[in-house]
């Protein structure tokens, strides 16, 4: 079904090139993960002309979904879910170039796009832009932007004014648990942005860090499960504080 659907978007002129990404490119998938897939376009394709090749496949669709990126979110007549999203193969690389060449950090998730990039499974691709592409950007992990990453990301976690450990005491004292629960997951995004920078692996994404991480960093904090969980564990207490300041100073003697 995911390869009729894919066959009939490459009969439209403006795809150049379609990518299955996610678990499902890595071949890591289990029964509740969806097919992620990418539409490099060279123009917008109209909403109906979507609909109509979509709904030979789908049970369920969302069109034009913009909250993320912008795509089409539907679910096969197997149950399965689809996220399509739709790209311009130029502006995606030069997002992927600030990272890779430019060595530009973010707040978080710095590499993920790189990672899409190098790790999705190319289903169709017009004029071969897109293997040149992925050709272009394997490259070692630069060791300007690992350097770049890990200083932004200690600077947020620990020493900046607005640090997250000075936000989450702040937001504890207040019993304030939505801050709480927003700081923390900011502080987190930091934190598993500069593990994977430290082991210069690029970021796959939100899912399944934990296990990724023991699975492909030599280098990790001491007890990294243990913090984690006891974080978890004592999230909306007082003591959340020191599981933070702890984790913050493992951190610091592996770096």
């Amino acid at each position: 079904m995911i390869n009729d659907l894919i066959e009939a978007f490459t009969k439209l002129e403006a795809v150049e090139a379609i990518a299955l990404g996610g678990s499902r490119a890595a071949d890591t998938f289990d029964e509740a993960s969806d097919y992620d897939v990418y539409l490099y376009i060279t123009e917008p394709i109209q909403e109906k002309a979507r609909q109509k090749i979509l709904s030979q496949y789908c049970s369920y669709m969302e069109i034009g979904n913009h909250f993320w990126e912008y795509e089409d979110n539907c679910t096969l007549k197997n149950g399965i879910d689809i996220d399509i999203l739709y790209r311009n193969l130029d502006d995606f690389c030069k997002e992927v170039e600030r990272v890779v060449v430019d060595c530009q950090p973010a707040n978080a998730y710095t590499t993920c796009m790189w990672h899409n990039l190098l790790y999705c499974k190319i289903m169709y691709d017009k004029n071969g832009r897109f293997q040149k592409a992925q050709n272009k950007f394997t490259v070692p992990y630069p060791k300007a932007l690992k350097k770049a990453i890990i200083q932004r990301q200690l600077q947020l976690m620990d020493s900046a004014m607005p640090a997250y450990k000075i936000q989450i005491e702040k937001a504890i004292k207040r019993k304030d648990f939505v801050s709480v629960n927003h700081r923390v997951t900011e502080f987190l995004a930091s934190y598993f942005d500069l593990l994977f920078a430290l082991n210069e692996k690029t970021h796959s994404g939100e899912k399944r860090l934990i296990t990724l991480c023991c699975q492909n960093c030599t280098i990790l904090p001491k007890n990294f499960e243990k913090n984690l969980n006891e974080l978890f564990a004592h999230l909306f207490e007082f003591q959340v504080i020191d599981n933070i300041y702890h984790m913050i100073e493992e951190v610091k003697r592996i770096l």
